[in-house]
């Protein structure tokens, strides 16, 4: 087997059940299982989908701040309540409990890092709910 550097943000790297790991296109596959690790260079809120929430419902996803400053945003679990928000500047991270509709919204431009298992992951924009 030869070994060779990945670029992360040009691919995904999924982390299988069985313990291997491949770098693949970075393409999020809401039908995938096992784990997948995303690196992403983000500019503007429109790169992050922030007018959008998103769920994971097959696992927690972990969410760094590799550079930049990033909020997440959780959206409201009860009528009336607000919108909570973390604040993550570079080198810090936050666990997203699975079935917490959250969004990503930018500070500054930031590379980010997230991991999770993409299978049932979804979408829904802001004011839909």
């Amino acid at each position: 087997m030869t070994v060779t550097p990945i670029d992360l943000f040009a691919s995904f790297i999924h982390l299988d059940q069985g313990g291997q790991a491949c770098a693949a296109k970075p393409v999020f596959d809401t039908e995938r299982d096992g784990w997948q690790l995303m690196t992403f260079h983000v500019e503007t809120d429109a790169d992050v989908h922030a007018d959008h929430w998103e769920v994971h419902s097959a696992a927690d996803e972990v969410v760094s701040c590799l550079s930049g400053g990033i909020r997440l945003c959780f959206r409201p679990q009860r009528p009336g309540e607000k919108e909570e928000e973390i604040k993550l500047t570079a080198g810090t991270a936050v666990v997203v409990p699975r079935g917490r509709w959250h969004r990503i919204a930018l500070d500054a431009p930031s590379d980010i890092m997230s991991v999770t298992v993409p299978r049932g992951s979804r979408l829904e924009k802001c004011g839909e709910a």
